[in-house]
């Protein structure tokens, strides 16, 4: 049993009678509705204050000294370890799936961190190799070797592990096992190079290493990112064959794969099939269900996935609650979110950068600027430094809200920290002025991104498309699209359905239905975007037969209607009777859509 106790400075202690140490849990601040200038820093003080014994309290510098939401003085531990901080993983090895969500990292040695330095530097691949073989052939050098391998794939530097574990399989002394195939394998995966994942698990065999768990579990994961569920199935079936019921490690993997590849539905589908199977779910595989229905738009139901959990006395992790939190970030419900960030502090878990992330999502989402750039204040105040993501929600808060100085600013003050800005940072800052209308600043910002050594995508492309149609430059639209014909950009369907809506707005309805018929042969399915913007052509002219038509060609093509698809058809409407026959239609195919559609 533990026992919570007061401490002499009037925290809580919980002592564990087995171990050596004994944990204070400090709550964080919670943040109820806070608007302040954005950008406003606060400078350092001191300040007294007094307990519930009325003793006078020293004095506490700002960064472990705050008053809660219900004005209640409260100190905290900076220096409590969190994911970020290290601990020791030497001589554990390295195993699929445990998350590393404790702060557990490899502590590396002299040694390791020459092997780290080594790889990371730009040199020829064969030269990195000769360094290695200098290296002598013993137990410690091969912890060495993983501990770096840990290390890189916390970074996600799937290169580098590839490079390590080649040298182990086809120059080194060492005999590999089964960890270094994993590692492998599960590098492979990331890089979509399923082909290589294969291979990697063919060598596995022919070399006499028995695969375990986490072989089939990463095999798995890396078919589903690439979209080949017929091999997934294939690998789960030989499990069975080898006698090894499929574990919870496996099926969460198998989740994970399908949630990287935007399968939604599948996923949920192995998530029953799991419990039919009477497999018991882990937190892990409550964490996915929860990114699952957060990345479907469905709150609600991540918030019912955490109810179960907890009644399957499931402990959740911080990975669980900051999912939750994104789960309701996606939909702008800032207070929900708020409520979840606060149970997370009473569970006795300290926010990590990803959990203030999420919340500045939700208030970004909800349009309140201010509301995130509180929570990027209050995340440097604990202690907790901002990330690149950080920074662009920030820049993306302000954006949304129209105020493009301020994404500006935050967008310098990145630089100023030290954070180089990405594709994605570029990419905020230029929806931001795009917004607005401001073709000579967006085109300031893609000329600055190629002068940064960074090629565009086709997501700005398609920003640029937006914002040249939405302001009838036609001409600039199309040399826009000839440099992606041109270049080596995809086209997505989101090009297609700016194009389609551009052109089908100015009235261009041979333009318009050219490109639409286009679709069939780049092998690019319309979408519910697609359609609704090529009926709301028609709808603008009140041609409410010709939208019908369309509306039914879309049913056929199995694409389901969302509100705006209701809206147009609506519009498009010119009598009592033709509403009426619209709304009958429409509830009967869609029921999400009552409330959208006149009672």
């Amino acid at each position: 049993m533990e026992d919570v106790v007061a401490g002499d400075g009037g925290e809580w202690i919980l002592k564990c009678p087995n171990s050596l140490f004994c944990i204070t849990l400090n709550s964080l601040c919670t943040v109820k509705h806070i608007f302040t200038e954005p950008r406003a820093r606060i400078s350092d003080f001191e300040c007294k204050g007094k307990d519930s014994s009325d003793g006078a309290l020293k004095k506490y510098k700002q960064d472990s000294f705050y008053y809660d939401k219900r004005g209640k003085l409260r100190n905290f531990n900076h220096k409590k370890v969190s994911r970020k901080r290290c601990g020791s993983l030497r001589g554990r090895g390295w195993k699929y799936g445990s998350g590393f969500v404790d702060g557990i990292f490899p502590v590396l040695s002299p040694t390791a961190q020459k092997i780290l330095e080594c790889v990371q530097e730009e040199v020829d691949s064969e030269e990195i190799w000769c360094s290695f073989d200098e290296l002598p052939a013993s137990l410690t050098t091969w912890d060495d070797f993983f501990d770096v391998a840990v290390r890189l794939r916390m970074r996600k530097e799937w290169d580098s592990i590839i490079l390590i574990c080649r040298w182990i399989l086809y120059r080194s002394s060492f005999k590999p096992d089964v960890i270094c195939y994993n590692l492998l394998i599960d590098a492979y995966g990331q890089k979509l190079q399923y082909n290589e994942a294969e291979s990697t698990y063919l060598q596995l065999l022919e070399a006499q290493c028995i695969p375990n768990e986490d072989t089939y579990a990463l095999l798995i994961k890396a078919y589903c990112v690439s979209g080949l569920l017929g091999k997934a199935e294939a690998v789960f079936a030989e499990m069975r064959s080898y006698g090894l019921p499929p574990s919870a490690v496996v099926y969460n993997a198998y989740i994970d794969g399908l949630l990287k590849g935007r399968n939604y539905q599948k996923a949920e589908e192995i998530y029953q099939r799991m419990k039919r199977d009477g497999c018991k779910p882990s937190t892990e595989t409550f964490t996915l269900l929860m990114n699952l229905y957060g990345k479907s738009g469905k709150s609600s139901m991540a918030l019912k996935s955490f109810y179960e959990m907890t009644s399957q006395k499931c402990k959740p992790n911080i990975c669980t609650y900051t999912a939750l939190v994104n789960a309701f970030a996606r939909e702008g419900l800032c207070e929900k979110a708020e409520e979840i960030f606060e149970q997370m502090q009473e569970a006795g878990l300290e926010p990590d950068v990803y959990t203030y992330n999420a919340l500045m999502e939700a208030y970004s989402r909800a349009g309140f600027p201010y509301g995130a750039a509180e929570i990027f204040s209050l995340m440097q105040h604990m202690g907790c430094e901002p990330d690149r993501a950080s920074y662009n929600i920030l820049v993306d808060a302000y954006g949304r809200a129209g105020l493009q100085e301020d994404a500006e600013a935050a967008f310098e003050d990145m630089k100023k920290v030290g954070i180089t800005p990405t594709m994605k940072s570029h990419m905020v800052l230029l929806s931001a002025y795009s917004k607005t209308g401001n073709v000579a600043k967006c085109e300031q910002i893609l000329n600055q991104l190629s002068e940064s050594g960074i090629k565009p995508d086709t997501y700005v492309l398609n920003t640029m498309l937006n914002l040249y149609g939405r302001l009838g430059q036609f001409e600039k639209m199309e040399e826009v699209l000839t440099v992606m014909k041109k270049g080596s950009y995809v086209a997505d369907i989101s090009t297609y359905n700016i194009l389609i809506n551009m052109y089908g707005r100015a009235g261009f309805i041979e333009k318009m239905e050219e490109l639409f018929q286009s679709l069939n042969q780049k092998d690019l399915k319309p979408d519910v975007v697609t359609w609704t913007s090529r009926i709301g052509a028609y709808s603008r002219k009140k041609l409410y037969a010709k939208c019908l038509q369309i509306f039914e060609e879309m049913i056929d093509a199995g694409c389901y209607p969302d509100g705006g698809t209701a809206k147009v058809l609506l519009a498009a409407c010119s009598s009592e009777d033709q509403t009426e026959q619209v709304t009958d239609v429409i509830r009967t195919m869609h029921k999400d859509l009552e409330s959208v559609l006149p009672v």
